[in-house]
């Protein structure tokens, strides 16, 4: 079969597990033989990095989801969420729950979480020196952003082991091809994590002043802009949209770079030569493996994508899966496109979004890589693999279920 036939065969909605665990094959064909590809369900895959910046910043592209989660989740706990979370809506909703949410990502604010985050790197770090083998996303990856999020909330020691299945749960049910278990799961951790955030909601109401916990959930709580504030459905649904955000791709971001730096040891010892260049290898990792691989928007309009001399019109009402994977691999943005280079200047890569839908967490992601990544691989500098890794196999978003590694 041609490479052209494999591209025009693809199926969203289809996939299976090899494009599971490597997905950037199937991204590379359909970027150089149909980059602008129609599903049979009458969605379409972009995966030029031109058309996915041009998704993002279209007026006519919408993130609203209404109308297309309906059939998938019905009017159960998981459309209430995801249709009530900032990411899956369009102004003028999203530029005020955004506006009251930003008030917890305040330069300030991120400038007292620093020495949070070296303080609990510091304490898994010398718990895992201990150790000698280990596995880096259980361990450590996933350990960061669970306790900053719970830390940001103010949820009691005793609930934080049972926040990463919630959020895998809840955004696992956003993939293509998802069973009927695994929604109803989904369903389940929106309703027990929901009505944990009411009872710390209802707690902090009656101690506005609290303490050094939770301060997060305090402004998003007491926090308006000229008289408005969130809704209570708005608060609760945005608080379980916190968790996934900052905690899924931040444990990514990490499993994923610790995993490139094995992969590629001459990148490794490069970064432990020149430790300032941490900040370059984060957004290398962002490009290489990025957290969230596949995005959505709906066109309002009919409108057109894809390269001059193969411009395809996407028409109103059609369903758009927004490949930043593919983006980030684009030959024609990145040189060597394959190659890890954590030194890569410039590196516009797009694993935070752009535009108006930017993640609004991505300074303090970056910074959580920085810190983690960084002090990682300056504490083991006998570090190397020690078994298989595995991939958690989401086709949307991009990380690790396990990383063994020794480090003495």
């Amino acid at each position: 079969m041609s490479d052209t036939q494999q591209a025009s065969d693809f199926d969203i909605n289809k996939i299976g597990q090899a494009f599971l665990d490597d997905p950037f094959p199937t991204y590379k064909l359909l970027r150089k033989n149909d980059p602008v590809h129609l599903n049979p369900d009458g969605s379409y895959f972009l995966t030029r990095y031109d058309d996915v910046v041009q998704s993002f910043r279209h007026p006519a592209m919408s993130s609203d989801k209404k109308v297309d989660f309906k059939p998938k989740f019905g009017d159960g706990p998981l459309y209430v969420h995801h249709t009530n979370s900032l990411v899956f809506n369009d102004p003028p909703i999203h530029t005020r729950v955004r506006q009251l949410l930003s008030e917890a990502f305040t330069p300030r604010k991120l400038a007292e979480l620093e020495p949070v985050i070296e303080g609990i790197i510091d304490r898994l770090l010398d718990r895992l020196a201990d150790q000698g083998q280990f596995d880096v996303i259980n361990d450590y990856a996933l350990a960061l952003p669970t306790e900053i999020i719970a830390d940001m909330l103010g949820v009691p020691e005793e609930h934080r082991h049972k926040l990463h299945n919630y959020s895998n749960l809840i955004l696992g049910a956003l993939d293509p091809v998802v069973s009927p278990e695994k929604i109803a799961e989904g369903h389940a951790a929106v309703e027990e994590f929901g009505a944990l955030l009411e009872e710390l909601i209802a707690e902090r109401r009656n101690t506005p002043e609290g303490g050094e916990m939770g301060e997060v959930l305090a402004a998003l709580i007491f926090g308006e802009i000229d008289g408005d504030k969130l809704t209570p459905v708005e608060l609760v649904q945005n608080c379980i949209f916190l968790l996934n955000a900052g905690h899924e791709t931040t444990a990514n971001l990490v499993g994923n770079g610790i995993s490139i730096l094995l992969d590629y040891p001459d990148q490794l010892q490069r970064l432990r030569d020149d430790p300032s260049l941490i900040k370059s290898a984060v957004e290398e990792f962002l490009r290489f493996q990025s957290p969230l691989q596949i995005g959505n928007r709906k066109a309002m309009e009919d409108v057109e994508f894809g390269p001059e001399g193969g411009r395809v019109e996407i028409p109103a009402g059609a369903f758009v899966h927004t490949s930043i994977g593919a983006a980030n691999r684009d030959p024609e943005q990145f040189e060597y496109p394959e190659k890890v280079d954590i030194g890569r200047q410039p590196n516009p890569q797009l694993a935070f979004g752009i535009g108006k839908h930017i993640c609004m967490g991505n300074t303090l992601g970056r910074i959580e890589g920085h810190v983690a990544v960084g002090k990682f691989v300056a504490r083991f500098p006998n570090l190397r693999a020690a078994g298989e890794k595995r991939y958690h196999g989401r086709a949307r978003f991009r990380g690790l279920d396990v990383l063994p590694v020794a480090v003495s």
